[in-house]
């Protein structure tokens, strides 16, 4: 039992990072039409970042968080602002490519700055831990769950109770009736790609801490596709349930699997609901429901 209320806890925590950067792949898709493969380089900044406020200028944890955030949300503004607006009504493909090439340009000028040696730095949580369920467990991952669930209800009342939410749902369905209803389309286009850009950093900051910071941490991306997939492309409430499901699916399979399956998992799954069940769990057919 103390084994299982592990795996299960780390699971979901882990999964919880994959469901958020998944997350913001919805926010920015909805938008603007663009999957913005750039997400896991964000992800990956956003902890050399804290690193360097952190550690090499001495800053608070909390303060470097919020630096960290503003500085991951302008960038992310300013690629849809300055970059991604230049290229729309090209085919989709375009959009893929350019992020990538972004990614890599993030990837290159991150280990130019900062060198590609792999790091740590203190966070509040670091080093506690507590009694859950017979088992000893790192008060970081129930953190990062407890992000993971305050993020998404914030994001849910955001969306659905407030006239700028709204506004986005519109946008979101249809940008040229919301643009002849007076909605500024690309303003708001910008802003929910700057949000997508606070959760890659709110990710890379979470996550750096157990996984260390490390040019790797782009890989994430790749994990947050399959939970993608898994829930549903274009579903906010799929991307989180997909991202728990590919989390807990990658703990278990490190514990009673063979030796490497766990580094494979995320991925057989992605090429398993491509084949037997594209939709995902609340995937939809047809429909941009945010």
């Amino acid at each position: 039992m103390t084994q299982l209320t592990q795996l299960i806890v780390q699971g979901i925590s882990s999964g919880a990072i994959y469901g958020l950067v998944a997350l913001g792949l919805v926010l920015s898709y909805k938008a603007t039409e663009v999957l913005n493969f750039a997400q896991g380089d964000v992800v990956m900044l956003s902890a050399f970042l804290g690193w360097g406020f952190v550690v090499a200028a001495g800053l608070p944890f909390w303060l470097s968080f919020v630096i960290v955030l503003c500085i991951s949300a302008a960038l992310c503004f300013l690629l849809e602002a300055k970059i991604m607006r230049r290229i729309v009504g090209r085919p989709q493909f375009s959009g893929v490519m350019l992020t990538i090439g972004i990614g890599f340009m993030i990837r290159g000028g991150v280990s130019m700055f900062f060198g590609p040696q792999s790091r740590s730095y203190p966070t509040p949580w670091t080093g506690q831990s507590m009694q859950l369920g017979g088992s000893v467990v790192a008060e970081l991952n129930l953190v990062i769950v407890g992000a993971a669930m305050g993020v998404t209800a914030l994001l849910y009342y955001f969306l659905r109770r407030t006239t700028l939410g709204i506004a986005i749902h519109a946008t979101s369905q249809n940008q040229l009736a919301a643009y002849l209803c007076g909605v500024r389309v690309k303003r708001l286009n910008s802003l929910v790609w700057a949000i997508s850009g606070a959760i890659a950093a709110l990710c890379g900051l979470l996550l750096a801490p157990i996984t260390l910071v490390d040019l790797g941490l782009w890989f994430v991306m790749l994990k947050a596709l399959a939970a993608l997939v898994l829930g549903g492309f274009g579903s906010a409430p799929g991307a989180i349930i997909g991202g728990l499901l590919i989390g807990l699916i990658e703990q278990f399979a490190g514990v009673y699997l063979p030796d490497g399956v766990k580094d494979v998992a995320p991925y057989l799954v992605l090429i398993a609901v491509l084949i037997l069940y594209p939709r995902g769990i609340l995937g939809e057919s047809h429909g941009r429901r945010v």
